[in-house]
């Protein structure tokens, strides 16, 4: 039995019927694809490495602490390891509305929170690995993402045996009840924030809130357009597009700034292109994205650390110019940068105590809580890894990445990167946002009119 986290019971917390907090990858494996057995012994013999893959949620009686994560007694591999094929021609298309399907239901909170779909019948002979995961599961640690655990960096899989498991015996309701307050009793933290909770809770909260709304207004800009936020339902629309890291580092070059500042220019295409289909000419307007970057901060002993935290850039689609669009996003992300300034990032972190990257959903939750107009996406950036990868002895081809919208935000963009490439993955709100492939294609133009000037 293993207490969760306070950042694993936020994400339990901030989901609801509209608001997912599970992320995915779209790993695509040049073919032919391994058999349904050989795949679930691979899997299979990967979990010894994280325990929580077999870990089901238990709540405590009366919500007197945090769940507990406890071994599932009827956990079933081939529960999550599912089997599908898209339709001939097993095109792009066919293969983003069934992601776009599988990431409109919730994960079943009775069993581990994982699912991974092994999609056969895309084009010129490849496969997929669709893997879904809850955040609460992750929580941020690095390697323990379902991708992570299943690819090698040699074609010839090391092929480990499946470790024997036998489930821990089942706590009962008593015991659960007992070993919260227990924990209340012994553990001077829990005292103190049961105490600071009960006497400083409400008004710390409000206090945080208002200092985070003041660092959102704090952004001197013009209106934003309101057309991108909004109500959102259960069902997704996904989409990609793709560059190459090689292109936008020429662009860099060409014109300063960092990789993510290219990124974020081309981002920008994207949206002025999506307000100008939809007949809103985006003159004298910004689209607000939270950014997450890596800031240092300073410990209780003095000494810096990396961290992430998450800021608020304001794409200027308003500007016609590719260049001076890259330039204003340049300059607004260096002095974010040096001034460490997180907007603000600290109020943020003692609200959800989220590491990265579970923070980025978290805060964009706070933001819809708030009732902040101000953020309209989120633009997520992760670099990967940079060799080839493989599985089941097929080389990992590309990897495409999706990011959950919560509340108000109806549209999200991710970018991965992997060996050389670029994909841009963009979620989209199934009702609201029927044109997810305009963004997608203002992307590609962004990136062919950045580099007719380099």
């Amino acid at each position: 039995m293993e207490r969760m986290s306070p950042q694993d019971a936020f994400c339990l917390r901030v989901e609801d019927e509209a608001n997912h907090m599970h992320s995915a990858s779209v790993a695509v494996f040049a073919g032919p694809a391994p058999g349904y057995d050989e795949t679930v012994e691979m899997v299979k013999s990967k979990l010894h490495l994280v325990p929580r893959y077999r870990r089901r949620i238990r709540f405590v009686p009366l919500e007197l602490g945090r769940p507990v994560w406890v071994d599932d007694p009827h956990f079933n591999i081939e529960y999550h390891v599912r089997h599908t094929s898209l339709p001939r021609p097993g095109s792009d298309d066919q293969l983003c509305n069934l992601v776009g399907r599988v990431m409109s239901q919730q994960l079943d909170r009775a069993k581990p929170l994982w699912e991974l779909w092994i999609t056969e019948g895309l084009g010129e002979g490849q496969w997929a690995i669709l893997s879904k995961i809850h955040h609460a599961l992750v929580d941020g640690v690095p390697g323990t993402d379902l991708l992570s655990m299943i690819v090698e960096e040699s074609p010839s899989p090391r092929g480990s045996k499946p470790e024997t498991w036998k489930p821990e015996a089942q706590p009962s309701n008593a015991q659960l009840l007992g070993d919260a307050v227990l924990e209340r009793v012994l553990s001077p933290y829990e005292q103190l924030r049961t105490l600071r909770a009960l006497v400083r809770g409400p008004r710390r909260v409000a206090r945080e809130l208002r200092e985070f709304g003041r660092g959102l207004l704090d952004l001197e800009s013009e209106q934003p357009t309101p057309s991108l936020t909004g109500p959102i339902g259960p069902h997704r629309r996904w989409g990609w597009t793709t560059s190459t890291l090689e292109d936008v580092r020429k662009i860099r070059k060409a014109h300063g700034g960092t990789v993510n500042d290219v990124i974020l220019a081309l981002v920008t295409r994207g949206f002025r292109d999506l307000l100008r289909a939809r007949g809103q000419p985006p003159i004298d307007t910004v689209v607000r994205t939270l950014v997450p970057v890596s800031v240092r901060a300073k410990t209780a002993r003095g000494v810096h650390s990396n961290r992430v935290a998450p800021t608020f850039a304001e794409l200027p689609v308003g500007i016609a110019d590719p260049l001076q669009r890259l330039d204003v996003l340049r300059r607004q992300m260096e002095g974010l940068r040096e001034r460490e300034r997180a907007v603000p990032a600290e109020s943020l972190t003692r609200l959800s105590r989220f590491a990265s990257p579970a923070l980025l959903s978290a805060g964009t939750r706070l933001v819809a809580r708030s009732r902040q107009p101000a953020l309209q996406t989120v633009t997520i950036n992760v670099p990967g890894p940079q060799q080839p990868l493989y599985a089941a002895g097929r080389r990992m081809v590309a990897v495409h990445p999706y990011v959950p919208l919560l509340n108000c935000v109806r549209i999200g963009v991710a970018i991965f990167s992997y060996a050389g490439e670029l994909s841009f993955g963009v979620t989209g709100d199934y009702e609201s946002v029927p044109d997810i492939g305009v963004l997608c294609a203002g992307i590609e133009e962004g990136m062919d009119e950045l580099l007719d000037l380099s």
